[in-house]
């Protein structure tokens, strides 16, 4: 609902930080679960009882999107990202090139944009430092490369809304997930160490 309000007003650009790709459309999911298809809808795809909320069709272009912290990809959605020329920073990627340059290459493709909307998925981040989720998924981004794309995405000055997502106090412990996505958002928000 964020990113079709935001996106109906100008283009906007996306920058996806998920384990999961959320690209789904029912024809596609293993599960059916519609929590794993709201990229498939934002983009035009999926059923029309979602895209006639935001009056139908795509609100996003694909060209638009940036995934981060991809590593749970279901088939259907493997290949919808690479027939749409998606761009994508797998914990693969991540790895390889570092989170710097990740972010620093995820500012540049979405810099011409009059808007660009994070939406920050609490299990991005690995579930040893961030429990309360419901789809927890081994080898996710350390508390300090989640830090650091924030830092870089704030210092870009790029980003002009935020959704948090999937924090479950019920799963959460010591309310540890809950307090690291308010770290998060204050660090994109300009929070500085000096």
């Amino acid at each position: 609902g964020t990113v079709a309000g935001v996106a109906r007003r100008q283009r906007t650009g996306v920058v996806w930080v998920d384990a999961h790709a959320d690209l789904n459309t029912p024809q596609t999911s293993p599960s059916g679960n519609v929590h794993g298809m709201p990229m498939a809808h934002l983009l035009g795809l999926g059923s029309h009882l979602f895209h006639d909320m935001w009056g139908g069709g795509a609100v996003l272009r694909p060209e638009d999107v940036v995934y981060v912290a991809l590593r749970s990809v279901d088939p259907g959605e493997r290949a919808l990202i690479h027939d749409l020329g998606i761009r994508y920073f797998s914990m693969k990627e991540i790895d390889e090139l570092g989170i710097a340059r990740v972010a620093a290459e995820t500012v540049e493709r979405l810099s011409g944009l009059p808007r660009v909307h994070v939406s920050f998925d609490a299990d991005a981040i690995d579930p040893s430092v961030a429990p309360g989720v419901g789809t927890p998924i081994k080898g996710g981004l350390t508390l300090r490369e989640a830090f650091l794309l924030m830092e870089l995405f704030a210092e870009s000055e790029l980003v002009t809304s935020l959704d948090l997502v999937e924090v479950n106090p019920m799963l959460d412990r010591g309310n540890q997930t809950a307090e690291t996505m308010v770290d998060m958002a204050a660090s994109l928000l300009g929070k500085r160490i000096l």
